[in-house]
C-alpha cells in the first residue's frame, strides 16, 4: 500500500454536486491491493439520507465531514477502479489528520481474509460482496452521540434528531462540500444546547443526559479510540445510560471492530437466527450461539454484517414500531 500528501488546487464540481467556497486541499493516494466498496465501507457511517456530515454524490464520490483532535476537516474519497487507487481529498484544521487515518477509513487496515465462513450462506454473500471491508475512524463521540440517540426510538426518530442538532448547533464542513453539509458541534457546544431544544429534536431527557455525560468527559471518551475495543467497550459503558449495544455500535466504527456483535437490539438475533437456522425467534443467547464459530478468529460481528448483506429477513409478521415525536407533545 503506498500514500501521498500534496496540495492541489481545486477542481470544478461535477454535474449535481453542489460546491460552497474553498481553497486547495491535500490529496492522498493509496493503492488497496483489493477491491474497496466504498459504499459498503462508508456507509455504516451515514446516520440517514439526509445526515449532514455524510454525503454520496452523483459523480460516485464519498464526502465526510468530521471534527477531528486537529479541528473540523472535509474528506472527499473516491475510488479510481482503473487505476487501482483510492483518493481521499481533505479541507480545514483537520484535513491532515483525515488523511493520515485513509487507510483505516476505508479499510485498509482491515483484513478480511481471516474470516472463514461456516456457513453457506456466508460463504456465497462473502464471494458477492468481495469489497466489504470494515472502517476505523479513530473516533469516538461522533459514533457515541448518534448511537445513543438511537436507543430505544425507530431509525426514522433517531436520524430526524441527527440532523435537526447538527443543522442548528454544528458549523459548515470547510472546503467545497455539497452544500448543507455540517460538522458536529463541539463538545463544549453540545453541553450548551437547551433543553427544549433537544425536546424540538425529539431527544428525550434520559438520552440527552447520557450525552451531556459523554461531552463533559469527551477527552477520556476519545482516548478510548487508541485502546483495544474491550476496552475501550468498558470504558464507555462506566457512563451511566451506555450499555453492551451502544458500546458495540460505537467500537464497529472507530475501532473497526470484527468480533464486537451487537447485543439488546430489537431486530437483528431474529435476523441472524432466521439466516442461520430458520430460527425467527431467536435471542440474542442463541444469536451468540450461532455466531460462535466466528468467535476464535474474533469475526462474529463481520459474520452478523454478512448476515444482512445477504437479505435473507424473516417476513414481517406485526406492525412496525409506532412513531413517537416528543416535539409536539
Amino acid at each position: 500500500m503506498a500514500g501521498r500528501f500534496a496540495p492541489r488546487a481545486p477542481r470544478g464540481g461535477a454535474a449535481g454536486v453542489p460546491r460552497q467556497g474553498g481553497g486547495p486541499g491535500l490529496v492522498r493516494e493509496l493503492v488497496p491491493g483489493g477491491p474497496v466498496d466504498l459504499a459498503l465501507v462508508l456507509g455504516v457511517l451515514r446516520r440517514g439520507p439526509g445526515d449532514p456530515s455524510f454525503r454520496f454524490t452523483p459523480d460516485g464520490a464519498v464526502w465526510r465531514a468530521a471534527r477531528t483532535p486537529l479541528g473540523p476537516g472535509t474528506l472527499r474519497v473516491t475510488a479510481r477502479a482503473a487505476l487501482g487507487t483510492v483518493r481521499g481529498e481533505a479541507w480545514g484544521p483537520g484535513a491532515s489528520w483525515l488523511l493520515e487515518r485513509l487507510p483505516g477509513l476505508v479499510g485498509l487496515e482491515d483484513d478480511p481474509s481471516v474470516f472463514v465462513a461456516r456457513h453457506e450462506l456466508l460463504r456465497v454473500t462473502a464471494r458477492r460482496v468481495p469489497g466489504l471491508r470494515l472502517t476505523r475512524t479513530g473516533l469516538v463521540l461522533e459514533s457515541l452521540i448518534p448511537s445513543v440517540l438511537e436507543q430505544k426510538v425507530t431509525a426514522d426518530e433517531a436520524y430526524r434528531g441527527w440532523r435537526r442538532l447538527l443543522q442548528a448547533f454544528g458549523e459548515p464542513a470547510p472546503g467545497p462540500a455539497p452544500e448543507g453539509m455540517r460538522v458536529m458541534p463541539h463538545p463544549r457546544a453540545w453541553a450548551l444546547i437547551p433543553s427544549w431544544e433537544w425536546h424540538r429534536a425529539g431527544v428525550d431527557d434520559k438520552r440527552a443526559a447520557t450525552i451531556l455525560r459523554a461531552v463533559r468527559v469527551f477527552e477520556r471518551m476519545e482516548e478510548a479510540a487508541g485502546m483495544a475495543p474491550e476496552a475501550a467497550r468498558a470504558r464507555l459503558e462506566v457512563l451511566p445510560g451506555i450499555g453492551p449495544w451502544t458500546s458495540a455500535e460505537v467500537v464497529q466504527r472507530s475501532h473497526g471492530a470484527a468480533d464486537a456483535v451487537t447485543t439488546g437490539d430489537l431486530h437483528l438475533p431474529g435476523i441472524v437466527g432466521h439466516a442461520l437456522a430458520d430460527d425467527r425467534d431467536a435471542d440474542d443467547a442463541e444469536m451468540l450461539r450461532l455466531l460462535e464459530p466466528y468467535a476464535e478468529s474474533g469475526q462474529r460481528h463481520r459474520a452478523a454484517r454478512l448476515v444482512l448483506l445477504s437479505r435473507r429477513f424473516p417476513a414481517r409478521r406485526a406492525p412496525r414500531m409506532r412513531k413517537g415525536d416528543i416535539s409536539v407533545w
